[in-house]
């Protein structure tokens, strides 16, 4: 890509930007640890409940990043001798830079600094996510192209297949995972270099969402919104027991097998694939709708690890809780421009705390549950089990409130389309 691309590719180069920069943030900076996990644990330089702490001085770092961009236009405003606001490319160049040495310190043999590492990367990865989201969808937007904003978020599951099958590589290999880390920590230098010269300028006025409509007028009540952000929060808890852990459940149900490393591209192949399908559905559906489609087919693809603890059922199991990962976020977006479209930022920040604090919660929880169990099948049978009846209840919470505040199709702004020949 280069600095200046022609005025029919520029839209098609930011949208690739942005999603390099995601599979950068999301799928190496936030999700390496998970296919990294199994050879840590074989060269002996963590345990699981060590894993499990890691994991959440991760999430920990990233709710507090995405809080820190919640924050940021307030904390500029009241700093000293009136600072400017950064530029969102700035930021996201910071947080890219950032990634790539946070990645690789984790190759460096110092295990005290590690938990400081992974927040630190949790940190750098919301603020990439954040700023590249706002940056690219505003560029998009101008440029006539809001639904090319989906293959932004193909970028995660891209990410995340990509350092599985350069995990599974290693480990037919034999390597350890340090020189793990530093593979991982160069294809984040090499894709944020193929994408910096693209993040440069401020981004510009968006006159609409990135689905194509202003905001819909109105003010829903304090209620709805809550039980809403409450049943945005339980997803994070739904997925992350599988996220962090799949390939070492994978090992635990069956050793020896030589397809245990592919069930976490698969996950992520499938977060790629159920990105592009949800920009492409019906732009009147009703979120709520969606998201307890995609709460139901995630607790299933989680419960089969517990049902069907075998090649197929690990297969589509991993497939099925990657389809809705990206479009929980992107339909829980739209519906919170919908419940708060005057206060639309300040929502979506609340319902991304609460899908952080269900993130948190997930590691500590299986790290309790393997203390207490008899072995470490059972605990993370009971962890994947909790995870499944956090979606379910999501459901219930979702269905609850479709049937006592149904939509009104007047109030209601369409799903992103994408972009027609």
């Amino acid at each position: 890509m280069s600095a200046a691309p022609t005025a029919q590719a520029r839209p098609l180069a930011i949208a690739l930007a942005g999603l390099c920069a995601l599979a950068v943030a999301m799928g190496i900076g936030r999700f390496a640890f998970t296919p990294l996990l199994p050879m840590m644990l074989h060269d002996g330089v963590i345990t699981l409940p060590t894993a499990s702490w890691l994991a959440t001085a991760n999430y920990i770092g990233y709710l507090v990043g995405a809080v820190l961009c919640m924050l940021l236009p307030w904390l500029v405003a009241r700093w000293p001798g009136g600072a400017a606001m950064p530029a969102p490319a700035r930021l996201v160049r910071l947080g890219l830079a950032a990634t790539v040495l946070l990645t690789l310190g984790m190759a460096a043999p110092w295990p005290a600094s590690w938990p400081t590492l992974r927040f630190l990367a949790g940190v750098a990865s919301a603020f990439v996510f954040v700023q590249t989201s706002g940056w690219c969808l505003a560029r998009l937007a101008a440029a006539g192209k809001p639904a090319w904003g989906g293959l932004i978020y193909m970028g995660p599951g891209l990410g995340i297949a990509l350092s599985g099958l350069a995990a599974s590589a290693m480990v037919v290999d034999g390597w350890r995972a340090s020189p793990g880390w530093g593979v991982f920590g160069g294809l984040a230098l090499l894709l944020t270099a193929g994408v910096w010269r693209i993040f440069t300028g401020p981004a510009v006025p968006q006159a609409a969402t990135p689905g194509g409509a202003a905001p819909a007028p109105g003010r829903h009540g304090g209620g709805e919104c809550a039980l809403f952000t409450l049943a945005y929060g339980l997803s994070g808890l739904g997925y992350i027991v599988t996220a962090t852990f799949l390939p070492v459940i994978a090992r635990q149900a069956l050793p020896g097998s030589v397809w245990l490393d592919l069930f976490w591209p698969l996950l992520g192949l499938g977060v790629a694939v159920g990105a592009f399908i949800s920009t492409r559905l019906p732009p009147h559906a009703d979120r709520r709708h969606l998201l307890m489609a995609c709460y139901a087919t995630q607790a299933l693809g989680v419960l089969l690890s517990v049902w069907w603890p075998s090649l197929a059922g690990f297969a589509l199991g991993s497939l099925l809780v990657g389809l809705p990962f990206t479009a929980i976020s992107f339909f829980g977006m739209q519906e919170a421009r919908r419940l708060r479209p005057a206060q639309a930022p300040a929502f979506m920040g609340q319902i991304t705390a609460a899908y952080g604090l269900g993130q948190i919660i997930g590691p500590p929880l299986v790290a309790l549950l393997l203390q207490y169990s008899p072995d470490v099948a059972q605990g993370f049978s009971h962890g994947l089990q909790a995870a499944a009846a956090a979606l379910l209840l999501g459901v219930a919470l979702l269905a609850w409130l479709t049937r006592f505040h149904p939509l009104k199709e007047t109030h209601h702004a369409p799903l992103a389309r994408s972009p027609r020949a």
